[in-house]
């Protein structure tokens, strides 16, 4: 069956990353050179495969480390940005790189899912980067992981950005929240409700596997990061036979990149035209 538009999400194998988050476990790891060298020519034959297609596609990147300090995934953000069939391009960013590349991006398909991480960045220099991206016309949302440390922190950010900026909280992995406690994150963050508590997803039917997928450096897909059977390969085009509606295997999905796809959460309203840059419609 053809597809009108395909989403993927594209992980290759960069996971070192600048900053060392508690509660990251690739904090502060470091790739040898042979393993940038693997990263970049994994992400070069991805950007080959994507202007090879034509049948419209968007991109998400989800490195596991930070992407925006090599030059390639900048590069490789700005050439897609200007292939007319991709609508739309966004990777997930600390923002600790200096943000002047975007200029050569078309910002109407450009985006970036930024998360400011408290005691890694000095809080100007994060809110000075949003503060640019927005002076550029760059499409944003920012974040933080909902750590009961990181509330004043949040606080303070969502007095200081624009108004129209969304400010996304991420329920922070294995914590509990009473109602008071979520009810704080909810005041900076009203669809926190969203992310507080993981959904039961087993048997629901979701777009993964069907008009999303995910792509790791071989090349090879799988419906999303969280199921790990195999649907094929892009490169030798294997996947698109695969391609199906389908309901959800796993009993859980507590991660937004995974459960935004679940149909009965009905968020493909909720962020129409922000699906991969979290950002929901202004009457969400």
């Amino acid at each position: 069956m053809k597809r009108d538009h395909l989403t993927v999400l594209y992980r290759g194998p960069l996971a070192s990353c600048d900053y060392d988050c508690p509660y990251c476990p690739f904090a502060k790891r470091r790739d040898t050179p042979e393993q940038l060298r693997a990263d970049r020519a994994a992400l070069e034959r991805f950007v080959n495969w994507a202007r090879d297609q034509h049948d419209p596609i968007s991109v998400l990147f989800t490195p596991w480390g930070e992407g925006l300090v090599r030059s390639w995934y900048r590069r490789a953000l700005v050439e897609l940005s200007h292939l007319p069939h991709v609508q739309r391009v966004a990777i997930q960013t600390n923002l600790s790189h200096r943000v002047e590349w975007t200029s050569e991006a078309d910002l109407s398909r450009l985006a970036l899912w930024s998360t400011y991480h408290p005691g890694q960045v000095p809080y100007e220099r994060f809110l000075g980067r949003t503060r640019d991206l927005a002076d550029r016309g760059v499409r944003f949302s920012v974040g933080v992981v909902g750590q009961p440390e990181h509330l004043d922190a949040a606080r303070r950010l969502r007095a200081d950005l624009p108004g129209d900026v969304y400010l996304w909280v991420n329920a922070a992995e294995g914590l509990t929240y009473t109602d008071e406690e979520a009810a704080e994150w909810a005041e900076l963050d009203p669809l926190f409700g969203i992310s507080r508590d993981p959904h039961a997803s087993e048997g629901l039917p979701c777009r993964t596997g069907d008009t999303v997928i995910s792509v790791d450096g071989e090349g090879t897909v799988r419906r999303c990061h969280f199921v790990p059977a195999v649907l094929g390969n892009i490169y030798d085009g294997s996947f698109r036979s695969a391609l199906r509606p389908r309901p959800c295997p796993s009993k859980i999905c507590d991660c937004h990149i995974g459960y935004v796809h679940l149909e009965p959460l009905g968020l493909y309203d909720v962020f129409a035209g922000g699906i991969l840059e979290r950002i929901p419609r202004l009457d969400a």
